[in-house]
């Protein structure tokens, strides 16, 4: 018999005389359940374990591969029940599929997420094997699987940016980042299992706790050492005339928001891919402005030459529909850009601080 995906995080009633009654939908999370967390150190990994513990849960199993960046910092102010690493979690639960225990929900976050890198055989074995290989145990072991894709899936947008799709192979993703996430997309609507489990597809994501993504963090932490260091934010300039320079579009969704969004997600009966995104384009002069008034300052922008080797996979505009996620019931607001980066700059960034402290 097919394992419910909720089993692992219901409320067991004591004695005989409990009513045998289903209990209410907001019990997955609950402050007993334990959960695991892949990638548990980076930017959305942490700040998801951030809010759980902020929400009362403390029984969550954390796996990453650390290496040495400082991305370990990230931990620091959290609390867990233990740490293993990503890779000897999936050696284990291949000889041991219960070594670990019991977990309602699994948010399998981590990945090689740089969108530059070359080793297709790394990427594959790190994104798509293993997102196949933690999802089966997660199904068989009766825990609700959510997990990262990537709107990096979508290609150049010219085949629209639908989660709604059913048709996911009309989607050409630019890089091999985008087209891991998309493998395993497409192997779970090929197993129909989809209905089963979550893929969020987050768009431009910002916030604490990127600080170790290198390149690829986000413009605002980027930008943030840029004034810091030159009093100046440097742009690619556009090579198409449609859009100006700093004219190119994002959908820019703040950390706090995507992660509200990925509990509500994952509390919720429904299944399949959702995108995860603030539904509003904005420029990159709109962001840059943004951090130059949350750090009290005129704007100075300069545009630079984007480089040839990115030139030909750069998305010029991104923008997620959310109406699928709101049909879900989610009714929150998103941050407006201005405020979401004030917060980060004033909060963060200007005393150096991670979520948690």
């Amino acid at each position: 018999m097919k394992p419910t995906p909720f089993a692992a995080g219901r409320v067991k009633r004591a004695g005989p005389t409990a009513p045998k009654i289903p209990p209410p939908r907001d019990t997955l999370l609950h402050e007993k359940a334990r959960v695991l967390v892949t990638g548990a150190g980076g930017f959305i990994g942490s700040a998801l374990v951030h809010e759980l513990n902020r929400r009362g849960l403390r029984q969550i199993v954390v796996t990453d591969f650390l290496g040495e960046d400082e991305k370990w910092r990230n931990l620091l102010p959290l609390e867990f029940e233990d740490y293993v690493a990503a890779g000897e979690f999936l050696e284990v639960i291949d000889r041991d599929p219960d070594y670990y225990g019991k977990f309602a929900a699994v948010f399998h976050l981590g990945a090689c997420s740089s969108t530059t890198v070359t080793d297709a055989a790394y990427v594959l074995e790190n994104n798509y094997a293993y997102t196949k290989a933690l999802c089966k145990w997660s199904l068989a072991m009766g825990a609700r699987f959510v997990y990262a894709s990537s709107a990096a899936t979508y290609g150049d947008g010219s085949a629209g940016m639908d989660d709604k799709s059913e048709n996911l192979r009309v989607f050409r993703p630019l890089n091999l980042y985008g087209y891991s996430k998309q493998l395993f997309d497409l192997y779970a609507w090929r197993e129909e299992i989809l209905p089963d489990i979550v893929g969020l597809k987050y768009f431009n994501v910002f916030g604490p706790n990127e600080y170790h993504k290198g390149d690829m963090r986000s413009l605002v932490c980027k930008a943030y050492e840029q004034i810091r260091s030159t009093g100046l934010i440097r742009l690619f300039k556009s090579y198409r005339p449609e859009y100006p320079d700093g004219g190119q579009q994002r959908d820019f969704i703040y950390v706090k928001d995507a992660v509200d969004m990925t509990l509500h997600l994952a509390e919720e009966e429904t299944g399949g891919l959702f995108n995860v995104g603030s539904g509003v384009a904005r420029t990159w002069a709109d962001l840059a402005t943004a951090l130059f008034s949350a750090l009290g300052q005129s704007p100075k922008i300069e545009f630079i030459e984007m480089p040839e080797n990115i030139r030909g996979q750069y998305q010029y505009y991104t923008c997620a529909g959310i109406s699928k996620l709101r049909d879900t019931g989610y009714s929150k607001p998103t941050t407006p850009l201005e405020e979401a980066v004030r917060d980060y700059a004033v909060n963060y960034l200007l005393p150096g601080k991670r979520l948690g402290e």
